[in-house]
Formats: C-alpha cells, sequence, structure tokens
C-alpha cells in the first residue's frame, strides 16, 4: 500500500515537473519573439544616452513590456493549443509520445495565463509607467532607487483607487455580497476587476473586429499586386516616370532659388506621391503573370469566404441560443482531452476553427489601429517611444486576453473555458449572449457589403479611366450606362 502511495506521489511529482518545464519553454520562446518585435519598433535615443539612469530605467521598463507582450501572445494562442491538442490526442490516442499532451497542462496554461493577465494590467504596466515617468520624491537621493519607491507609492495609490471604484460598483450591484465579502480581496475583488476588464475587451472586440474585417480587405490588396483591367502598364509607367523627372528638376531649380514662390514642402509630398505610385507600378509589371492576375483575386476570395463562414458560424450561434441552452459559454474544470471532437466535422472543422480564432484576432488588430481614437497609437520602426509600447502593450492584452471569451460567446468554438476565464459574472446572462451576437451579425454584415459594393465600383472607375476626370467621381455621379459607354470605347 505504501509502495503504492509512493508510486503515485512519484507519478504527480514528474508529471508536475514536465509541465512546468514545458511552460517555461514556452514563455521563453514567446519572450525572445516578443523582445524582437519590440526592439523592432522601440525608439533608439532612449537606450543610447548619456545619462545611465535613464537608460536603466528605459531598460527595465522594456523587459516588463517583452513580458506583456509575450503573455499576449500566450493569450491568442490558448484557444489554438487547446484545441490542436485535442484532436492529436484524438488521432494518436495510445502514442508514447503524445503522454505530456494531456488536460492538466492545459488546464495549467489557462490558469498561467489568467494570473499573469492579472499581474501585468494591474501592476506591471502602470509601474512601467510610472517608473519611466518619476524622478523621485524632492529631496531624496537620486537615482533608480528613488524612482522605484516613488513609482511603488504612486501604484499604491492607484491600487486603493481602482479597489474602492470596485467596491462601490459591487456594493451598487451586489450589496450583500459586498458587504460580505470587504476582506476578501482574492477571492472576490481582483476577480471582479478582471471581470470587468473583460468585459470592456469583449465590448472593444465588438467594435474593433467587424470594421477590422472590412479594413482587412483594403490591407491585403495594398500588399497584392492588384489586377487591372485596360491597362497599359508600360504607357502608365512612363508616364510616370515622366512626372517624377520634371518634379525632380523643379525641386532642384526651387533649391537653387530659382523658384522662390514655389510650395516647397507641397512639392515635396507631391513627388513622394509620384515616387511611390512608379514603384508600385514597377513591381506590377515585374511580377509574372499568375501573381498578377490570380494572387489578388485568390486572396481578396479567400478573406471573403472566412468573413462570411466567421457570420454563418455565428448566425448559427444565434438559433442555437434561442433552442438550446447548452449553447450558452461556460467554465469546465476537466477538459477531458482526447474525448471526442469539439467540431462536428471533426479534425477540418476543428482546424477551420483554428484559423477563424487567429483571423479574428488580426482583424481586430487591424480595426483598432484603423479606427480614429487609437490611431495615435499606431508603432513606427525605429521611432516608437516606452509611453507608447507601455500603452500598445496594454491594449493588445486587453484584446487578447478577451479572445477566448469573445470567440466561445460567438460560437466560434465549442471549447468551454476554463480555470477563472469560465467566471466572469456576466457570461450566463442570456441578453448579453444573444445581443452581442446579434450586434456581431449586424455590424459585420453591414461592413462587408460597404466593403464589397464600395470596391468593386471603385475598380470599375479605375478600369475604364474615370478617376483622371477633372470632376470628383462618386456612386451618385457615375452612372452604369457611362461606365458601359466609356468600357465599349476602349475595347473599340
Amino acid at each position: 500500500m505504501e509502495t503504492d502511495d509512493v508510486s503515485v506521489r512519484e507519478q504527480l511529482f514528474h508529471n508536475r515537473v514536465r509541465e512546468t518545464i514545458i511552460c517555461v519553454l514556452l514563455f521563453t520562446c514567446l519572450y525572445m519573439v516578443s523582445y524582437l518585435i519590440l526592439t523592432h519598433f522601440k525608439k533608439t535615443a532612449e537606450f543610447v544616452t548619456d545619462d545611465i539612469e535613464d537608460a536603466t530605467v528605459n531598460k527595465i521598463a522594456l523587459w516588463l513590456c517583452t513580458f506583456t507582450l509575450s503573455v499576449a501572445v500566450c493569450a491568442v494562442l490558448l484557444l489554438p493549443i487547446s484545441i490542436l491538442s485535442n484532436e492529436v490526442l484524438l488521432t494518436f490516442p495510445h502514442s508514447y509520445y503524445m503522454q505530456w499532451l494531456n488536460g492538466s497542462l492545459i488546464h495549467g496554461l489557462w490558469n498561467l495565463v489568467f494570473l499573469f493577465s492579472n499581474l501585468s494590467l494591474v501592476f506591471l504596466m502602470p509601474f512601467a509607467y510610472f517608473f519611466t515617468e518619476s524622478e523621485g520624491f524632492a529631496g531624496s537621493k537620486k537615482g533608480v532607487m528613488a524612482r522605484v519607491y516613488e513609482a511603488v507609492v504612486l501604484l499604491l495609490l492607484l491600487a486603493l483607487l481602482v479597489l474602492g471604484i470596485v467596491w462601490v460598483a459591487s456594493a451598487l450591484l451586489h450589496d450583500n455580497i459586498a458587504r460580505k465579502s470587504l476582506y476578501d480581496l482574492w477571492e472576490y475583488y481582483l476577480p471582479y476587476l478582471y471581470s470587468g476588464i473583460s468585459l470592456f475587451g469583449v465590448l472593444l472586440l465588438l467594435l474593433c473586429t467587424p470594421f477590422g474585417l472590412s479594413r482587412m480587405f483594403s490591407v491585403t490588396g495594398s500588399l497584392l499586386v492588384k489586377p487591372r483591367l485596360l491597362e497599359d502598364v508600360e504607357d502608365t509607367l512612363s508616364c510616370t516616370a515622366f512626372e517624377e523627372d520634371s518634379l525632380s528638376r523643379k525641386l532642384n531649380c526651387g533649391s537653387t532659388s530659382c523658384w522662390v514662390k514655389l510650395d516647397m514642402e507641397t512639392m515635396k509630398k507631391e513627388h513622394q506621391t509620384v515616387r511611390s505610385k512608379r514603384v508600385a507600378l514597377e513591381m506590377r509589371r515585374k511580377a509574372s503573370p499568375w501573381q498578377r492576375n490570380l494572387g489578388y483575386p485568390l486572396a481578396m476570395l479567400m478573406l471573403l469566404a472566412l468573413t462570411v463562414m466567421c457570420v454563418l458560424m455565428v448566425c448559427f450561434n444565434v438559433l442555437e441560443l434561442l433552442l438550446d441552452e447548452t449553447a450558452m459559454p461556460r467554465g469546465m474544470e476537466d477538459p477531458h482531452l482526447g474525448m471526442a471532437s469539439f467540431s462536428m466535422f471533426g479534425s477540418l472543422g476543428a482546424a477551420v476553427q483554428v484559423v477563424l480564432i487567429l483571423y479574428l484576432m488580426v482583424s481586430s488588430v487591424v480595426g483598432f489601429y484603423s479606427s480614429p481614437l487609437f490611431t495615435g497609437l499606431l508603432p513606427r520602426a525605429q521611432d516608437t517611444n516606452l509611453t507608447q509600447m507601455i500603452a500598445n502593450c496594454v491594449s493588445l492584452l486587453i484584446l487578447s486576453s478577451a479572445l477566448p471569451v469573445f470567440s466561445r460567446t460567438l460560437g466560434i468554438t465549442r471549447f468551454d473555458l476554463l480555470g477563472d476565464f469560465g467566471r466572469y459574472n456576466w457570461l450566463g446572462n442570456f441578453y448579453i449572449v444573444f445581443l452581442y451576437n446579434m450586434l456581431f451579425a449586424g455590424l459585420t454584415s453591414a461592413s462587408l457589403i460597404k466593403t464589397v459594393t464600395w470596391a468593386v465600383q471603385r475598380e470599375l472607375i479605375r478600369a475604364f479611366g474615370l478617376h483622371r476626370l477633372p470632376l470628383t467621381v462618386s456612386r451618385s455621379t457615375v452612372p452604369f450606362r457611362l461606365l458601359l459607354a466609356s468600357g465599349l470605347s476602349k475595347i473599340q
């Protein structure tokens, strides 16, 4: 009996050590990738200064930002890793090399991401901001530790303020529970605070994702070579090169004071626009016929198919919410990996779910940085200061930590939420979940219809050469007969 107990304890110990090693290796890889990303965008002048104290403070803040960004990336990968792990265990149920992949490991990852997300949002990122802005208390000895003391004091004051606001909010919503849980900080107030943050993140995803889904077409189109109907690339390129040469000569004359009255700034901007147009035309000329004629349409069709698939899955989830209570998002204690597939279409459906989840995350990021409120946060290579980096890391962490709840609420996947992710107070409210699904389906459909119709008409106007008219061309001023007549005249 004692031998069996010892063997069980040894097995549990080895399992825990193995899970710890896997989590450390995964987080180390994500940390290195995040560090490379941040060093690509950071402003070098802030880290190469004569003031050693400022350089040290900036490096510490950069390490904290790297930790937060790696947690955000891990939060994005939670659902894909969980879904793919289940399919792998279904495919190889008795494989000796897959025994390390179990429900305990996945459950531990979810708990660690939840813990580190709370730690980053509540403590690390506010401390990093206060640390970079602090100079030490008046009368104290200058140095890094003086800045640490000031940042810690400001962080404690902020924590007291936030906890007071949370207590007031919980007292207004749940009076009896708030009074009984006055001293229950860890078990009640911090999860309640993170529940509010997650709700804010889910609402932010609701606003950014439909806009990002429509913006994905233009962003992808700017990276690919677009096919142009009835366009002579060589003729357009020669005209653009002649215009660029003319502007270059005018700029040279202006620099030698021959053209004193010329607006040099406007001419420089025009010269840059013409140069970028010439570069795009050269790329079009060098592109192969397959890349020029099939790459762009296939990419647009793929984006359209993914977006339509998301809308259809959300509409199906709305019907399930009306007919079946199990469609509501909920938490579970044991994932039971390897028992059954989380998609009715098997491994293919699980792979589609993973692609859709990652696609929604990319679209939400594109929509976030394309919105007028957050355009100023867009990072620039080698020109992003620490304050902007901290704001970007916080924003990405809020979006990514809300992604599992977002995907499960919309019915993109049937993988229920693990750990504290399933303890949010608002997840059990049918009206909130139902209204959320309806709003997402409506906003995405409206954005998609508007984007497709405008894109088709814009390409037709450009293809038939109507964009060169002196008047402003819009949908109301260009009837279909004019497009048809222009096209027939070009063909003749």
